[in-house]
């Protein structure tokens, strides 16, 4: 994977009282390196593929973590990989961390840990970056052994292959990995982290270029979709996992809280359609928590750990929209989304 590629987290770190890590000079939002990215597969120094070994800890909150939550589902690796769950809003301490708080005890019953940091000291004591989701752990060791996002996805998809449920789709077809990989990397720069880009600028310069990329690729993935039903034609890929992230949290969250305001993704035709087309697919809606969402950028998400400002959490958008009707079938011939290939 390029180093361009090797960013993690849903949110952005800061030390009470220092300038946060991840704001560059010219006020724009870098995003920090994965530190554990160590690969799955079975030849040496690769992480071995067993059911029960890990366990995958994620925010329903973050987008980044959500996609991982998808794929587990699609491909039915929910036995084989254990789910552990941190609570969107962040915890009342001087640093920015998550915490198991919607356990019994405060504690994560399978490792035993409060916060989620505790598992990153555990495993490398000198570690200072954020402690993010999504995140694989090693449960016999009781070690990080994997946080790379942004290749997570992809590990499920192809070296997990034995695991999978019977009948599994394929969301990472050979003959497409090239065309996904390029345009998943545009999706990603533009879409994923531009909204972040625009949300965590520090210059009116850093976020006009944000804004400007986001509401581009934006546009040019509406007329992709003119005509496709999914990214890719008649079937649902990872490329479609990672858009659908940011789209289902777009109007809820970006569009105000980012400042990410040219236009609701509901004014796209067919980027509102084919968000709802993925919502209705098994997989997809029932993994989706707008609660959760809302309450994590509005009344949890901060540069600024310290701040006891009283934040007001948004009534809408109606979440019974994401139900209606779509149409998108009729640029369909095929009328199952998951089909082996």
């Amino acid at each position: 994977m390029k180093q361009k590629e090797q960013l993690n987290s849903c949110e952005i770190n800061a030390e009470v009282t220092k300038k946060p890590q991840e704001i560059s000079s010219d006020g724009s939002f870098k995003r920090q390196i994965n530190q554990f990215a160590a690969p799955f597969g079975s030849k040496q120094g690769e992480l071995p593929i067993e059911a029960g070994r890990y366990r995958l800890i994620w925010c329903p909150a973050c987008p980044w973590a959500h996609r991982t939550v998808i794929v587990r589902k699609i491909l039915g690796l929910e036995k084989a990989i254990s789910l552990g769950t941190v609570s969107p809003l962040r915890p009342r301490i001087t640093r920015v961390d998550w915490e198991f708080s919607l356990d019994s005890g405060n504690v994560d019953p399978v490792l035993d840990i409060r916060y989620l940091s505790d598992i990153y000291q555990k495993t490398d004591p000198a570690y200072t970056g954020r402690p993010t989701v999504p995140v694989m752990v090693d449960v016999q060791t009781q070690e990080v052994v994997n946080n790379d996002y942004f290749k997570l996805t992809h590990y499920f998809e192809t070296v997990w292959a034995p695991l999978h449920k019977e009948n599994a789709p394929d969301l990472y077809p050979v003959e497409l990995r090239e065309e996904i990989d390029a345009l998943t990397e545009k999706i990603f720069h533009d879409v994923n982290n531009g909204v972040y880009k625009c949300g965590f600028a520090q210059s009116q310069e850093a976020y006009e270029l944000a804004y400007h990329a986001l509401f581009a690729r934006l546009d040019e993935l509406e007329e992709r979709l003119s005509s496709k039903r999914f990214l890719f034609g008649d079937y649902i890929t990872d490329a479609d996992v990672r858009l659908y992230t940011t789209l289902a949290r777009f109007d809820a969250t970006y569009f105000s809280a980012f400042n990410a305001n040219r236009n609701l993704i509901r004014e796209f035709p067919n980027l509102w359609g084919y968000a709802r087309d993925l919502y209705q697919t098994p997989g997809f809606g029932e993994t989706t928590d707008f609660e959760s969402i809302k309450r994590h950028y509005f009344q949890s998400i901060t540069i600024s750990p310290d701040k006891e400002e009283v934040k007001i959490l948004p009534k809408g958008p109606d979440e019974l929209i994401w139900n209606t009707s779509h149409g998108r079938e009729k640029l369909s011939k095929k009328q199952e989304k998951f089909l082996i290939r």
